[in-house]
């Protein structure tokens, strides 16, 4: 008892006080679980996969499927605490919008508290721009996974008492539903931009395939940093495929840097058939793709405006 109290109490102040500095302790409330209930729910931990900083087992908690999230890595125990409760205290404000993967609740007694997440039947997108094993996804569900996912965004961006940068925007931090409606998930790297500050100062960190340029050099986060991992999240759903680099310029991006953007949509699109104008809506898409991914963040459209000209470009046929 002595050894799970001792991590409840230290994770759950820290939680609390996460909580009211950025929100004034005002949240969704969410399930608190025991270590028996999470490992009898998982049947001993069922794998399922395994990113970065976390391992995620599939189960079943009081006949709801569910996924849970279990922080590991190379990093010291108190940097995957800090990873943890920041996951916890974005999803918990988040947790009711629709394309937003909803924490159920969570257990305290590991060392490293764990998530409990609601389950997305079809899993995680994949570098490919599909899902499960390259299952392939039709021209009509990349454009609504792109649309709904621009609109968390722009929620996200201006929602909370402070703007909040997401700073993990690629295809495994987004679950599709049994209706491929997308969710957002992986809140771990957030960073809130300081009040009456247009950007925040922070160590570099992300996927490196969809870091923003500007921000890896000058170490500055903005909301357009997100606007260009997602400009770079486009292509991937378009391409069917991660984004390239240049072997002589490491850091740039190969479709863009060598002016064949055209050439990387995936020719399944073109053999899928389909409605008169889905080609004008695919020109339009990547050139959205285009502007969003821009190196200069002046360059680049805010995520409202990008979200809206999404809701166009469906809308178009």
């Amino acid at each position: 008892m002595e050894e799970r109290e001792r991590p409840f109490l230290q994770n759950g102040s820290i939680l609390l006080e996460d909580l009211i500095s950025s929100c004034n302790g005002i949240y969704n409330p969410i399930g608190n679980f025991s270590i028996e209930e999470i490992s009898i729910a998982t049947n001993m931990y069922n794998f399922d996969r395994c990113c970065a900083f976390y391992v995620l087992y599939r189960g079943c908690l009081d006949d709801r499927p569910i996924i849970v999230k279990k922080f590991i890595g190379l990093v010291g125990e108190d940097e995957l605490r800090s990873l943890a409760i920041r996951d916890m205290v974005i999803a918990t404000q988040m947790s009711k919008h629709k394309n937003v993967l909803k924490l159920l609740g969570y257990c305290l007694e590991f060392p490293v508290p764990v998530l409990v997440l609601e389950n997305a039947k079809n899993g995680a997108l994949n570098d490919q721009g599909g899902f499960g094993a390259n299952e392939y996804l039709p021209w009509k569900i990349r454009l609504q996974v792109a649309k709904e996912l621009a609109n968390a965004l722009a929620l996200l961006h201006p929602a909370l008492s402070r703007p909040i940068i997401h700073r993990d925007i690629r295809p495994n931090s987004v679950f599709l539903d049994h209706d491929f409606v997308p969710k957002f998930s992986n809140f771990s790297l957030t960073i809130t931009i300081p009040p009456d500050q247009s950007h925040a100062i922070d160590t570099v960190k992300g996927d490196l395939w969809y870091l923003d340029p500007t921000y890896r050099y000058s170490r500055s986060v903005t909301q357009k940093s997100d606007v260009y991992s997602f400009g770079m999240f486009l292509l991937v759903l378009l391409a069917g495929e991660r984004p390239m680099y240049d072997t002589t310029e490491k850091y740039e991006r190969h479709p863009v840097l060598n002016d064949k953007l055209t050439e990387i949509v995936d020719p399944k699109l073109s053999s899928e058939g389909g409605e008169d104008g889905k080609a004008q809506q695919i020109g339009s898409f990547l050139k959205l793709a285009s502007a969003c991914s821009q190196k200069t963040s002046e360059a680049r459209p805010d995520m409202i405006d990008v979200a809206k000209e999404l809701t166009r470009i469906e809308k178009s046929l």
